[in-house]
This record gives structure tokens, sequence and C-alpha cells, in this order.
């Protein structure tokens, strides 16, 4: 599943995941366009994703990452 994918199934938007994450919206923004993050910010999206759905959901399980 990507990024996208997953914060909409939340009913997120990519402001509330950037908060939640403590990360940039355009980090976000560019996460989910497939532009290159930071290997920190995948982690810290991962992490906020595993705490929404209550599992752990490693970087390698979002899709599409282009992590630098």
């Amino acid at each position: 599943m990507t990024l996208k994918e997953y914060r909409v199934q939340l009913g997120w938007s990519i402001y509330k995941l950037a908060r939640e994450a403590g990360v940039v919206r355009e980090s976000v923004a560019n996460a989910e366009e497939g532009r290159p993050i930071r290997a920190e910010t995948a982690k810290a999206l991962a992490d906020t994703l595993s705490k929404a759905y209550g599992r752990t959901i490693g970087v390698l399980d979002i899709e599409g990452l282009n992590i630098l």
C-alpha cells in the first residue's frame, strides 16, 4: 500500500499526517509523489502509521517511497 493509500484510509489530510509525524507538509507531499525523502522522515511516517493502525508498519511496507 502506498503512503497516500494508508493516509486516505485513515481519513487524514496531508497536514494531519505531517503534524502527527513531526515533519513538514512538503515532506509528506514529496513522499506521496515519489520524490526523495530522508530516511529519518520515512521512519517517522512509518512509526506514525504504526501507531495509528495499531500494528507495525515498516518503511519497506510503504510502497513507492524514494529514500535518500
